[in-house]
Parts: C-alpha cells; sequence; structure tokens
C-alpha cells in the first residue's frame, strides 16, 4: 500500500485503556511498506496482518472503534516477535516497539484466557521470575533432570518425538549452571590496578540459574578493566517479560523495586549483560511517565543505563594480551541492534582481541526466533526462523558465534544443536573472558574460576 493511498480514520476514541496505543504514535506511520523485509513473521508467513503494516492498521481499526478486540486480533499481535526490526527499517520513525507493548497492555486487561491459560501465566510472571526462592527450586530441578542422566534418556530414546510440543520445547532447555549466581547479589568485587569506574551490575532473574557463568564472566572483564562491581541486594526481573505480555503494571512495579535498590549508592553506570533487560531498563522513564514518585528517579536511573558492550566500548577496554586463534561470525541481539541502536560496540570489541579472524554474518540483525518466551510460545514459527539463520551461520565458516543477549545465546545453542556444525556459542563478553584468561590451548580445557 502507497503512502498515497493510505485510509483515513476517524480520530482515535477518548475513552480508552490508559496503556492503549497512542494516535500520536499510530500517525507516524505512512503505510509505505519498507518494514514488510525487515519483519521475520512476514518474511516466513507472507501475511499482510502479520506485518509491521498491517498490526499497525489493525491497531488503528481498534482505536478508532472500526473494529473490536476479537481472537483474531490477538492472535496477529501475539505472532509478532518484538523484534523491532521494522524500526530500524522505518522512514519515519514509528515507535513500533512501544506499540506493540502497548497494544497487548489492551488486549491483556480486555481479553478473557482459559482458566488453565490465566493460572500459569499468573505463576510464571507472578511468581517464578520475580521470586529467587522458586527461580533456585526451579533451577535445582532442572539441574537434576539434567545430571541425573534423565535428559540424556528421554533425548535418546525418542520419547520427546512422542511428546509433540512439550518433547520440541525441551530441546530448548539450557543448562542450570551450578552454582547459582544469586549466592553473588549483595557483594562487591573490587576492580584490577587503578580504578576508573565504579559500577553496578543487573544480574536479571532466569541468568541467575542459566547463565551464572556469563554473570561470573562480566564481572571479571569489568574487573580487568578497573572497574568497581557492585550487585545491589533488593534487584529483581527487569521486566522485559512482563511488558512485552502486556502486563505493565507488573513490570512497574519491578521497575520502581530496581530503581530503589540501584539508585540506593552512586554508580557511574548500571551495567547489563542482556540486550532484551537493557532496553526495559532505559524505557522505565516511558512506563513509569505517569507515576510522579518515580518519574525522575526513573529518568536518572535510565541515564546510567549501559549495556556491557556498549559500556565498554565507552570507557575503552584494556587489549588482551594473548592471541586468540578464533574464526568469529555476531549476530546482533534484536534489542541491542534494534531497540538500543547498539551495533558498532561488540563489533569493536571483537576486533579489539589479537588473532580473531571476524567474518560479518549475512542478515545479522534479523531476529533468531528467541524473542523471550517466543521460541516456547510460538515455538514451530520461531524453530523455522531459526533453521534460516543458522543456514547463514553455516555460511559462513566460523567456529564461534558471538551475540550479545542470554536469550538469543540459549537459541543459538539449540540451533548448533540441531543444525550446526559444531560452532560455539558465546556472549561478546565470555569471548573478552576467555582471551584474558588465555594461557594454553584454546577452547579452554577447564572451566573459569569462581568468583573469589
Amino acid at each position: 500500500m502507497a503512502a498515497s493511498e493510505a485510509p483515513a480514520f476517524p480520530p482515535v476514541l477518548p475513552d480508552r485503556h490508559p496503556d492503549a496505543p497512542k494516535g500520536a504514535d499510530l500517525d507516524k506511520c505512512v503505510h509505505c511498506g519498507l518494514c514488510l523485509n525487515a519483519c521475520p513473521t512476514y518474511r516466513e508467513l507472507g501475511l499482510e496482518m502479520d506485518s509491521p503494516r498491517g498490526r499497525i492498521y489493525q491497531m488503528v481499526q481498534v482505536a478508532t472503534g472500526l473494529a473490536g478486540i476479537t481472537p483474531s486480533y490477538a492472535g496477529h499481535l501475539d505472532l509478532c516477535l518484538a523484534c523491532r526490526g521494522c524500526e530500524s527499517a522505518c522512514p519515519s520513525g514509528v515507535p513500533y516497539g512501544r506499540l506493540i507493548e502497548a497494544a497487548r497492555a489492551e488486549i491483556e486487561a480486555r481479553a478473557a484466557r482459559p482458566w488453565h491459560v490465566e493460572m500459569l501465566r499468573r505463576f510464571v510472571f507472578g511468581r517464578l521470575l520475580v521470586s529467587r526462592g522458586w527461580l533456585k527450586a526451579a533451577g535445582a530441578l532442572l539441574y537434576l533432570y539434567q545430571a541425573s542422566g534423565l535428559q540424556s534418556l528421554a533425548r535418546g530414546s525418542g520419547l520427546l518425538k512422542l511428546a509433540g510440543r512439550l518433547g520440541r520445547i525441551e530441546r530448548l532447555a539450557p543448562e542450570a549452571e551450578v552454582p547459582f549466581f544469586f549466592s553473588q547479589i549483595g557483594r562487591v568485587f573490587p576492580a584490577k590496578g587503578e580504578k576508573r569506574k565504579r559500577v553496578a551490575f543487573l544480574s536479571g532473574c532466569l541468568a541467575n540459574v542459566t547463565s551464572a557463568r556469563l554473570n561470573e564472566a562480566t564481572i571479571r572483564v569489568l574487573q580487568e578493566n578497573g572497574c568497581e562491581v557492585a550487585v545491589p541486594e533488593g534487584q529483581t526481573c527487569c521486566g522485559a517479560l512482563h511488558v512485552h505480555s502486556g502486563l505493565k503494571e507488573m513490570a512497574r512495579e519491578l521497575a520502581r523495586r530496581n530503581i530503589r535498590a540501584f539508585l540506593r549508592e552512586e554508580f557511574d553506570a548500571v551495567v547489563t549483560n542482556a540486550a532484551g533487560c537493557g532496553s526495559a531498563l532505559k524505557e522505565y522513564h516511558e512506563l513509569l511517565e505517569n507515576d510522579p514518585e518515580f518519574r525522575k528517579k526513573a529518568q536518572l536511573f535510565v541515564s546510567k543505563v549501559r549495556d556491557i558492550t556498549e559500556f565498554l566500548d565507552e570507557i575503552g577496554i584494556r587489549p588482551p594480551e594473548n592471541p586468540l586463534p578464533a574464526v568469529v561470525t555476531y549476530q546482533d541481539s534484536c534489542h541491542l541492534a534494534h531497540g538500543q541502536k547498539i551495533r558498532q560496540a561488540p563489533r569493536n570489541l571483537i576486533a579489539a582481541i589479537p588473532g580473531v579472524e571476524f567474518r560479518e554474518l549475512p542478515q545479522a540483525d534479523l531476529c533468531c526466533g528467541s524473542a523471550g518466551v517466543y521460541n516456547i510460545v510460538h515455538d514451530e514459527l520461531a524453530a523455522q526462523i531459526l533453521e534460516k539463520k543458522m543456514a547463514l551461520v553455516n555460511g559462513v565458516g566460523a567456529g564461534v558465534v558471538a551475540t550479545a543477549n542470554v536469550g538469543c545465546v540459549i537459541q543459538l545453542k539449540a540451533g548448533v544443536a540441531q543444525h550446526g556444525k559444531g560452532q560455539r556459542v558465546l556472549h561478546v563478553v565470555e569471548l573478552l573472558d576467555e582471551a584474558y584468561r588465555r594461557r594454553g590451548s584454546w577452547p579452554p580445557a577447564s572451566p573459569p574460576p569462581s568468583l573469589s
């Protein structure tokens, strides 16, 4: 649909849900269609209603009263990965990420779900992700399943194939990394050499269980670069998954808890190693714009938030001394490239490692299919997207696939297991950490040292 053919709609209805898409944001879309090829669901399905332009068209119809919130409308919006690739492609500056989150919040407020689905959502979002106790319990169960040999038995016996969707999802299960990172929360780690910065580190929620070694590597790399690192007590889940799922009130309470925890002391930066978390943290001022107590606090907090790759690139890293002989490619995290507009910093860090041969990945900023819980909720479509991504990865011929988000790491590891050629999948910071610690052969035969 050409811009000149864009339909005329009546004004947005005044009595809408307070979190519904705003008319000013909807009006920015001129329906030019330049976003279509940047949309993973449109590339896979070829349906206008499953493109950014088509979804915005539907939002406008609901906003103006020309259509209601129907199961069809909810389904098309739920199928969106919220990767925000369309934002990078859009010449009009349409804030699509804000629109899809607002539309889902309105749907959440008005739509009714089956009781068992509602109960599951309440447990996952209201209990599991925000409770250390529940996360530890879930992590312990996952560890027992993996360490006892049950996982190997289930995968080797073919039982998972008989389990249908549950079996497909099990293939995505990350490793439970013991000891979990929870024991490090509340600690302060000294800088190595002259102290350049004092930073606070957000450890995440599930990452404390499934990315504990990444969190430790992040602290070691910050220490190597002259940073004193505090892991503040009182921090919690960033709320990204809640916002993406339309649960904005829950996300607001999590934002308040994190702001209290991180503004209790003075830090040069609040650092995260998860691009999805970083995008949510950097948008706390929008989330709390109508909160008189936290509006200014949120603005101050946002001004300090940095992705780990962004922060290290800003302060300039101490290059590793020993060469690391590896061929590396890089998969952009959607919320880093499209949400935070950070593309060069991770590549700069990789380039700073001596001995590395970097090979650019074709369509590196096209989503890998992880997208929070998308690869669980829409596993078949996510698997199609991942398979195409792995074909590009295999074509590059790199032995290491680096990325900058914990969800992407998990998804790409599953992709290597199913379609890859034995590549290692590492967060950029893990690659840096291995380079700093390198003394003998590479890849390292022994696990990294625990934090002291």
